[in-house]
């Protein structure tokens, strides 16, 4: 018979097939190279990345831990404005290692248990109201919007998929840490109201690109990544 542990990682863990509604979750990390508590919430998130083809995985590098006496190199004013407006949402006040989940939950990104629940719930919850196909095209990438219901802003991602910084000073002074999927760039690029559209737009800072739809309430409307 199995253990609870096991069952747990092999859901955690395991590749999945894209979910029902054909987009992938969208697991968001709110992170600092200063804070001791997000190694392991930014180890976890790598697993996620390597492991599971069924999420999408982001590492947000915010800006106020940058005070202290080491500057995250990653860090963006975009990922703390968009962790501000998850913490209006969300009724939460911005915090590290914290991990929202498809929008619409906040968990502690380290703690793997509360992860994999949040992750198997919006699951089963996850539509594709906007359907999204993204090509590369030249310098620039070209996002095709599909027709559905509803509307939502239109999000560009750019992020590299793994880096190692050795951090010199701060509460993480001599470690190396190892990050995934980091945003080095993110922009709103355009609003969906539900009639098919194709945006091109120039290819973003980060070796991969990503695209959200997002609601006025934070529900993912569509996501892909290329």
């Amino acid at each position: 018979m199995r253990s609870p542990a096991l069952l747990l990682s092999l859901a955690l863990l395991g590749a999945g097939p894209a979910t029902a509604a054909g987009r992938p979750v969208v697991v968001e990390l709110f992170t600092s190279q200063s804070c001791s508590s997000c190694p392991p919430a930014e180890a976890l998130l790598g697993e996620l990345a390597e492991r599971r083809g069924d999420l999408l995985p982001l590492a947000f590098h915010v800006t106020y831990w940058n005070g202290l006496s080491w500057r995250d190199t990653f860090s963006l004013p975009a990922a703390t404005e968009r962790q501000q407006a998850y913490a209006a949402r969300l009724g939460d006040n911005p915090f590290t290692p914290q991990l929202v989940v498809d929008g619409q939950s906040s968990v502690v990104g380290s703690r793997r248990e509360d992860v994999a629940a949040a992750i198997g719930r919006a699951r089963g919850e996850a539509a594709a109201v906007a359907p999204v196909a993204l090509a590369r095209e030249g310098t620039n990438l070209v996002i095709r919007l599909g027709a559905g219901t509803g509307a939502g802003r239109v999000t560009l991602v750019g992020f590299d998929p793994r880096h190692e910084t050795r951090v010199a000073r701060g509460e993480n002074a001599g470690r190396s840490i190892l990050q995934a999927n980091v945003v080095r760039s993110v922009r709103e690029v355009g609003r969906w109201s539900g009639a098919e559209q194709t945006l091109s737009e120039p290819w973003p800072a980060g070796a991969q690109a990503a695209v959200i739809v997002q609601a006025q309430d934070g529900r993912i409307l569509g996501a892909a990544r290329l």
